[in-house]
């Protein structure tokens, strides 16, 4: 499937390069958004700690990105919770890209200060340095946890629930920030509440991974997937590519209406684990003749989750033209090709 309007502003974008700044550019999203920046012609500013995100990624993309393009990227290895590296990344930037930040509930229920110092602090001090450095627009990664306790689906943006975890709190509190700098200092921001995106380069490793590339390097190595609950819990998964295209739609936007937002990013379909083990097993089996079928464990629910999410996204559509490209099972298949693509071509 093809976005005419994202397509739109590609070439426009070819023509008119910009300059961006992308925070957590070593990360999966953030990475993911370099890439096609890069092939866009677009001069790109990365900022990063390797917290969570990798050298791998760059390294990565640094080998499969032609030098013409690569010439255009500048790394400042450096923490968003120091202004000054803030203050001197978005120097002369025209849009930047706040990906940055230390995801995952469960492990701001475990470490609920340094969620707080990194997504709080450090967002309050991207979005004060972009305001002084007078930048066109503050684009910002949300979260569908700012849902909460609200159960009503599908999911519509102007109506939230309490949150659930401290890494809910802090998305909240990033929309909140955003909606008062606007309205006090000017700036221009757009949210993007993510839904379980995934895709190629997402890292498998580690206690707070994803569960797309998790059962993947699981399948791959022939180990136990464990399904938190019944499997019956259901979430709106959101390929990568859809994210991208979200993120340049949103940054680049020009209807008044359509600025100073929060939006949903997704696809607006819900997907259970069972099912979503079931798409993840059944491309094994179709691209690797030597896989072995594998039975899923069930453990208890996980804390601080929630029962089903599924997004309604007509608001992302009508005010900026996004439209998802790949579904679910298109994502997957991708995504798992490119886990196997090694070991198959062994």
């Amino acid at each position: 499937m093809t976005n005419k309007t994202y397509q739109n502003l590609r070439s426009s974008l070819k023509r008119n390069p910009k300059r961006w700044l992308i925070t957590g550019v070593a990360g999966f999203i953030g990475s993911s958004i370099l890439e096609e920046l890069l092939n866009l012609n677009q001069n790109v500013i990365g900022l990063d700690n390797f917290s969570t995100g990798h050298k791998k990624n760059l390294n990565n993309l640094r080998k499969n990105t032609h030098q013409d393009k690569w010439k255009n990227f500048s790394f400042i290895e450096g923490d968003i919770t120091d202004f000054n590296i803030c203050k001197r990344s978005v120097k002369n930037i025209d849009f930047v890209l706040h990906q940055a930040a230390l995801g995952s509930v469960p492990r701001s229920i475990k470490d609920p200060l340094n969620t707080n110092k990194s997504n709080i602090e450090g967002f309050l001090n991207m979005i004060y340095a972009s305001k002084e450095s007078k930048v066109k627009r503050f684009l910002y990664a949300a979260s569908s946890s700012t849902y909460g306790d609200h159960k009503a689906l599908p999911k519509k943006e102007n109506i939230i629930g309490n949150p659930l975890s401290p890494y809910a709190v802090t998305k909240r509190v990033n929309e909140m920030y955003a909606d008062v700098f606007n309205k006090v200092y000017g700036i221009n921001s757009v949210g993007l509440r993510y839904f379980n995106v995934f895709g190629p380069s997402q890292d498998p490793n580690g206690a707070y991974a994803a569960v797309v590339p998790k059962w993947i390097d699981a399948m791959k190595k022939g180990k136990t997937i464990n399904i938190n609950g019944d499997g019956k819990t259901s979430r709106d998964f959101c390929y990568i590519k859809n994210a991208v295209q979200a993120n340049l739609l949103a940054s680049t936007c020009k209807k008044p209406i359509s600025i100073n937002q929060v939006y949903n990013v997704a696809v607006g379909e819900k997907t259970s684990l069972n099912r979503l083990f079931k798409l993840i097993q059944d491309e094994f089996l179709n691209l690797d003749p030597k896989f072995k079928k594998v039975k899923p464990i069930y453990k208890d629910f996980r804390e601080g989750d929630i029962k089903h999410s599924l997004a309604d996204i007509s608001k992302a559509s009508k005010h900026f033209g996004y439209q998802p490209t790949h579904k679910i099972a298109e994502g997957i298949k991708e995504t798992v090709a490119w886990h196997l693509s090694g070991r198959l071509k062994k």
